[in-house]
């Protein structure tokens, strides 16, 4: 028995099924303008952009939304595609809704990357699955990187920059009260939940610093230097370095009580 989804209020246990046979008159009758048979290829193959939603699992955009996106794409591949290409209309529709969802996910992500951080990170999606059509299991970043000519380093930057955020709070495993959170398996003994989260406060204040402040506190607290030491680094009296020492902690005790 084949198991129910209902997303977008559609049941996909409703949803016609296609033999290969039968596609094959379907993309004909579609080619010589029947609406109909268009309309119940499209159905037909919804189960495909619902096996693409499922990549998605982890990204904070709701699923309905997804399955949308992904059925453009659907519809665009349907556009586009001619029996003459010597392929299944899966194998040339799924990177399309792939490319749907991935730049839906991309845009709706609150980070902004660059343009060219954007590009790289799609060669890389692109080069993962060519790699993949030849059978390359799990193909590693470095095999990707060698697949776009391009050095390792700008792969996992660029495919770093494109992914979607953890919340701490998400669930890992388990159900309801009993579930496990992200946030427990980076707490332990030697780094208490209140630590952890005063520390990230702390960065996040000491990121709002003004340059020079921040340079000042660097090296008075991070590397331990005296005021004549960090005057002869940075090329100012001990009178500024005492100056933007005082204003900087002047400012984080404002920004941690804010």
């Amino acid at each position: 028995m084949a198991h129910k989804v209902t997303i977008c209020g559609l049941d996909t246990n409703k949803l016609p099924r296609l033999t290969a046979k039968e596609s094959e008159e379907y993309l004909r009758r579609i080619k010589s303008g029947d609406e109909k048979a268009r309309e119940t290829f499209l159905l037909a193959n919804m189960r495909l952009v619902l096996s693409m939603v499922h990549r998605f699992s982890g990204a904070m955009a709701d699923p309905d939304d997804l399955f949308q996106v992904g059925c453009l794409g659907l519809v665009k591949a349907l556009n586009h595609f001619d029996p003459s290409f010597g392929v299944m209309f899966s194998t040339y529709a799924v990177p399309m809704i792939l490319g749907e969802i991935r730049r839906f996910v991309r845009e709706s992500n609150g980070i902004k990357v660059s343009r060219g951080m954007r590009d790289t990170a799609y060669r890389a999606m692109q080069a993962r699955e060519a790699l993949e059509r030849r059978n390359v299991a799990d193909p590693t970043l470095y095999e990707i990187a060698e697949e776009m000519d391009a050095p390792v380093k700008e792969v996992v930057c660029a495919l770093d920059a494109i992914s979607t955020p953890m919340s701490l709070y998400e669930p890992i495993s388990g159900e309801g009260a009993d579930s496990l959170l992200v946030l427990d398996g980076v707490i332990g003994e030697r780094n208490p939940e209140e630590n952890w989260t005063e520390r990230l406060d702390l960065k996040s204040a000491i990121d709002r610093l003004p340059e020079p402040e921040k340079q000042v506190l660097g090296l008075r607290y991070y590397k331990g230097r005296t005021q004549m030491e960090v005057s002869g680094a940075l090329g100012i009296s001990q009178a500024q370095v005492s100056r933007l020492e005082n204003t900087a902690i002047k400012r984080l005790r404002e920004y941690l009580v804010t």
